[in-house]
């Protein structure tokens, strides 16, 4: 997949910026914690993705409100997005995981808004309306809030149940109530789909089939995910909606386990093995092949751990007899395993990982 630095308009950072001020956040040193520059947001169209995460991610912590930049109608505790991930990642499908995120608002602490799903025909609509105990006037609320910050929490939501089933979901239509805006197009940008303004709610349209898509993403991918959020919401930086990584993401990471087979990774896919074989063929690649790149993958990593003896990596990657291992190691990387730890592509490998926990 061809890399592309993934922006966001310099004028979403200042109305950030600006609720951060009205609750008292001092909005120079939290620039400067982040390392941007006051000027550049002033003088520059965009700013990349990564980088208003980092300011996000910061923003949160400050304000104690997990839902900062949202409309929520109160304050969440921080660590309430974790929570309600976990709740929802054993979902058996789209559907379940979306009632059942509507379901943990309604016991979360300082959320006065809800998803909303709606199915009718061929089409569903996720919106967002007040929970059942709500304190706030929801009407009111969605009129005064600014029209970034509904803009945000639709693209959010968009973005992370994308990031569930493993695929970019493709929306028939976006929603606002509010008047069209001068920035319009970047709205089509950003939702890739018609968008239609002054409309009775603010909602996400899109095919009713993918609701019906199981969730692909698992305890030790959330795990990644959680440790940059929002960077992932706030643009889709995985837009991959190829059969082979909705197969990656369903093998996972694990390999002590046996993997599934092509049968059961079908049927998780609402598809017939002939089927998930033709797509995969469409896609240049084949099970097998998936399966060795996900092996290699995660034995490198594993092999990145000076900690972890030759021995240990063996057995972490499923395999009872060590000389299995070594043989598999030196198809997938025309090395032994001991050869790879002399080389200089394994000291280059600890160095990349040495810089990035400094980073962290």
């Amino acid at each position: 997949m061809i890399q592309r630095t993934v922006t966001v308009p310099s004028g979403y950072v200042l109305q950030l910026l600006q609720q951060a001020r009205s609750q008292g956040v001092d909005t120079d040193e939290l620039l400067q914690a982040v390392g941007i520059d006051g000027n550049e947001i002033e003088t520059l169209a965009e700013l990349s993705a990564e980088r208003v995460g980092a300011l996000y991610q910061r923003l949160m912590y400050i304000a104690q409100d997990e839902f900062f930049g949202m409309v929520s109608g109160g304050k969440v505790p921080n660590g309430t997005f974790r929570m309600m991930c976990h709740a929802i990642i054993h979902c058996g499908s789209l559907k379940k995981a979306i009632y059942r995120a509507s379901a943990f608002h309604e016991i979360c602490r300082g959320a006065q808004i809800k998803p909303v799903l709606v199915q009718k025909g061929r089409y569903a609509k996720v919106s967002f309306g007040p929970v059942d105990h709500a304190e706030i006037d929801f009407d009111a609320l969605v009129q005064q809030a600014p029209p970034e910050r509904i803009r945000s929490t639709l693209s959010m939501w968009h973005h992370f149940i994308s990031w569930l089933i493993g695929a970019q979901i493709e929306l028939k239509a976006a929603y606002f109530t509010f008047s069209e805006p001068e920035d319009a197009e970047f709205y089509r940008k950003l939702f890739r789909s018609e968008v239609r303004f002054d409309q009775h709610d603010n909602a996400l349209v899109f095919a009713a089939k993918y609701l019906d898509q199981p969730l692909v993403q698992t305890e030790e991918t959330l795990r990644s995910f959680l440790k940059t959020a929002p960077y992932q919401l706030i643009a889709m930086v995985n837009d991959d909606a190829s059969l082979t990584s909705q197969v990656e993401a369903l093998i996972g990471k694990g390999f002590s386990r046996p993997l599934p087979s092509a049968e059961e990774i079908a049927a998780t896919l609402n598809l017939s093995v002939s089927t998930l074989r033709r797509r995969l063929l469409e896609e240049n690649t084949s099970y097998q092949t998936i399966k060795d790149v996900c092996r290699k993958r995660a034995a490198l990593h594993y092999m990145g751990s000076p900690q972890l003896s030759i021995n240990d990596v063996a057995e972490l990657m499923g395999f009872d007899d060590p000389s299995a291992f070594f043989r598999s190691f030196k198809r997938w990387t025309g090395m032994t395993p001991g050869e790879y730890r002399r080389s200089d592509v394994y000291r280059q490998q600890l160095l990349t990982e040495s810089l990035s926990v400094e980073d962290a």
